[in-house]
């Protein structure tokens, strides 16, 4: 396990290089940038010749006018190379992110359904924010002073070794010092570093779910709790930040403490020098001048190992999502008769291996009918949908169209014919017409959009609502009623003229004056259509053709309504307690 573990983190620049690379970054502008911050670099270099100058003439008069321009020019080229290649790395920085999130987007759009079953969606939504936010940290704010302190480095030594290679050698001995106190803690701060992430991803995923739900939260009154999750999130946060800012308070502290040393070392070994003519004032301002920069490149090269260490763990969760197993939306045959017979046979499914949903479930779904699927709760029947909408894959057994396994068509195809309509239709923000008119792949004229609100009886709140068909519906539909969401639902199903409906308990959350309306626009959709139901409802289970009753994952019972309510106990006592609760409400009413 170790040795796979260590095989990882070898290979992980690796894999941060070739996510980059994928990006397809402009090349050209990273070159110029990178050769824009080498070229200030180096203009840096040359700064401090011209102030050794200066200093050992002691008169500006001694300096010819070449050398004033010289030193202007060059102060001018640093300050212009140096913002170029700022704005050129963020401007591909940015593009970089920007072509990273396209990617994770387009991705996250066709994994399928049980990838959302086993990961959390603000931690998904972390990975598209935060995750790619650090890989964009690290090219536009850290990358110029990577190369650009390399250089400095390295120059600013060989000019030290020939101004005064006795005083650079003093000067090296101290440096190993700093290294060998920095280099712990910046490893330090990259596990604190790699910890804050998780830590941000989970939080995210804490704020997503109980926003998402917050009329959950507020009608269980559960503010105190799920305050205490958040804060718990917060505190943690916290601890992170205090960690790293503990880290920060040492390195700052010792990197002062190693100038002052170096410069007062420098200071008194050069005055010395200076004293017994080995060494001019000039050059010992020029070998100060030079410190500063090998020792503030040192602390950028700290920070972008740092950045660059977080860089790769945000790269490792964006590298397993976009590695993901994906939906397969593009292959298979194109879906042309799809009024034939559903056949499910010996289908067996699990989420996993150790629970069976379902058992060796057969019957068929005769085309052009009413197919209802009952049953007590957890039985499996919206599992059935599942696998017939093909958001799942079972385990065994085959579903097919006709002679044909469901699984040869394209899934857009497949897709294309089945209009679901579930308990709680969900909605989009925007208006009702985009609601309505949301998955149809052509243009909607307002003569179809009307047609398809009347037959869905949506046309009677419509017309009523002050902007009509352009009513913002609030998100997730909240500022309309169950029954109105039902009908845009039913709406928006008409509209995409499936030949294949899946009616999830859809009138079992209403009231009984809009289960009726909403019944009446469903008889409508049924219309021609083969329809599979899940139903609680008894006026839905008798008129259908077929009653199919599952009960612990395995179908026990196929039939019409009078022939199971002779031959089946559990449907005769199903059939029998939604008499009776229809008859109280009946009472009721």
């Amino acid at each position: 396990m170790e040795e796979v573990q260590k095989g990882q983190q070898s290979g992980d620049w690796r894999q941060f290089l070739a996510m980059i690379k994928q990006t397809k970054p402009s090349i050209w502008m990273l070159t110029v940038a990178l050769g824009l911050s080498i070229i200030a670099t180096l203009v840096g270099l040359v700064i401090p010749m011209f102030t050794k100058t200066l200093v050992d003439s002691f008169s500006v008069s001694s300096l010819s006018t070449w050398q004033i321009v010289g030193l202007v020019t060059a102060f001018i080229a640093q300050t212009i190379a140096g913002g170029l290649s700022i704005y050129m790395l963020n401007y591909v920085g940015q593009q970089i992110v920007a072509n990273l999130r396209d990617r994770l987007w387009k991705k996250l759009l066709v994994l399928p359904v049980s990838y959302y079953d086993n990961n959390r969606t603000g931690e998904t939504i972390s990975r598209m924010t935060n995750d790619t936010g650090v890989v964009k940290g690290l090219i536009a704010e850290h990358l110029t002073g990577f190369f650009g302190g390399i250089i400095s480095v390295i120059g600013s030594l060989a000019v030290l070794i020939y101004l005064d290679w006795q005083m650079t050698l003093i000067m090296l001995l101290i440096i190993p010092l700093c290294v060998l106190i920095l280099v712990p803690l910046g490893k330090q701060m990259m596990k604190i570093s790699r910890g804050l992430q998780d830590e941000t991803a989970s939080f995210t995923s804490v704020l997503s779910q109980v926003l998402s739900e917050i009329r959950l939260v507020k009608s269980s009154n559960s503010e105190s709790r799920e305050y205490e999750t958040g804060s718990q999130g917060i505190q943690n946060l916290f601890r992170y930040g205090l960690k790293e800012g503990k880290v920060q308070a040492l390195i700052s502290p010792l990197i002062s403490l190693v100038m002052m040393l170096l410069l007062v070392v420098i200071i008194g070994y050069g005055g010395m020098r200076v004293s017994s003519g080995a060494l001019t004032a000039g050059e010992l301002v020029a070998f100060i001048l030079y410190l500063f920069q090998i020792v503030i490149p040192m602390t950028q090269l700290t920070q972008f190992f740092t950045q660059f260490q977080k860089a790769i763990g945000a790269t490792d969760r964006i590298i397993a999502t976009l590695e993901a197993d994906e939906e397969d939306h593009t292959s298979g045959e194109r879906l042309m008769n799809p009024n034939q017979p559903i056949t499910l046979k010996d289908v067996a499914f699990g989420y996993s291996e150790e629970e069976a949903v379902l058992r060796k479930v057969n019957f068929t779904i005769e085309p052009g009918k009413v197919t209802a699927i009952v049953g007590p709760s957890g039985g499996g029947k919206t599992t059935l949908f599942s696998l017939v909408e093909r958001f799942y894959k079972p385990l065994s057994g085959s579903i097919k169209l006709g002679n044909q396994s469901i699984e040869s068509y394209s899934l857009q195809s497949w897709r294309r014919q089945i209009g679901y309509v579930s308990q709680e239709s969900p909605l989009i923000a925007g208006t009702i017409r985009e609601n309505i008119c949301y998955g149809v792949d052509r243009k909607v004229t307002e003569q179809e959009l009307k047609h398809a609100a009347a037959m869905a009886y949506a046309d009677q709140f419509i017309d009523g609502l002050p902007n009509g068909y352009e009513t913002e519906v609030g998100e997730r539909g909240v500022k309309l009623s169950g029954g109105q969401r039902q009908r845009i639902a039913i709406a928006r199903a008409l509209l995409r003229d499936p030949q294949i409906l899946m009616l999830d308990e859809a009138t079992s959350s209403l009231d009984s004056k809009s289960e009726i309306v909403v019944q009446e626009a469903l008889n409508n959709l049924m219309q021609g259509r083969t329809t599979l139901v899940i139903a609680h409802r008894l006026s839905t289970v008798v008129d259908a053709d077929q009653i199919v009753f599952i009960e612990k994952g395995a179908v026990t019972g196929i039939g019409t309504h009078e022939s199971l309510l002779e031959s089946h106990p559990m449907y005769h006592e199903f059939a029998t307690q939604q008499l009776r609760l229809q008859e109280q409400s009946v009472y009721a009413d």
